[in-house]
């Protein structure tokens, strides 16, 4: 398998060369993917209880939940893996169940975790609002919703300075400027960035860089 792929001129998962490439691509862009990735595992596994249920929704080739995979053993809790890309399923190594579907049409069950990684972005804004609601109203008490995504770049010029940040990561990663620029021309209209706002009072920040960030909600004990 070649490591650099010929980027869609209108950017789509549901694509074989995407799927193929995407552990490899996500790392070379997000540099903070790993840590990241590291930390909402850790996160989650503080809030997985026995015979419990978590969703890994957009769950593209199974990374989260094979970071929890012993977590969820031990604990006999059932992970479901949702992604609405056959091609990123085919070839999942997460633990658990995965299936192919859309996750603003899912039938969601009481659930103790829900984690949302860089997918919020790919769902239209009036879609997302009414995902996240549903999620916050099915989360069991105790339980958790973690998101990590893309934010629009703040007004003034610290916005202009978090998004140098973003690019300078990438760089860093060795991603050329012309592959940078492509894969920035096929998100247009594709993906939309979220505004904190959308987002219910109850969710906490734990990571921020550059125009990525990551919160999680606590579902009351009462």
């Amino acid at each position: 398998m070649n490591d650099k792929f010929d980027i869609p001129t209108d950017w789509t998962f549901k694509d074989e060369s995407v799927a193929n490439h995407f552990d490899r691509h996500v790392r070379e862009t997000l540099p903070w993917y790993e840590l990241v990735s590291g930390a909402v595992a850790h996160i989650a596994r503080h809030y997985i209880p026995e015979n419990g249920r978590m969703y890994d929704i957009g769950c593209s080739t199974g990374n989260i939940s094979a970071l929890l995979m012993d977590t969820l053993a031990t604990r006999n809790a059932k992970c479901i893996g949702i992604d609405s890309s056959k091609e990123m399923v085919s070839i999942w190594k997460g633990w658990g169940e995965v299936t192919v579907g859309d996750a603003t049409k899912y039938d969601y069950q009481p659930h103790d975790v829900t984690i949302l990684f860089l997918c919020l972005m790919f769902i239209s804004i009036e879609e997302r609002q009414k995902l996240i609601a549903q999620l916050v109203n099915t989360s069991r008490k105790g339980g958790a919703i973690i998101i990590v995504d893309k934010l629009e770049t703040a007004n003034g010029y610290f916005g202009t300075i978090l998004h140098r940040l973003t690019i300078a990561g990438k760089v860093a990663s060795g991603i050329t400027p012309d592959e940078i620029l492509a894969k920035e021309l096929s998100l247009s209209g594709v993906q939309r960035p979220l505004q904190e706002q959308e987002l219910p009072d109850t969710f906490q920040p734990f990571f921020r860089f550059g125009e990525f960030a990551g919160w999680i909600h606590e579902t009351p004990l009462t």
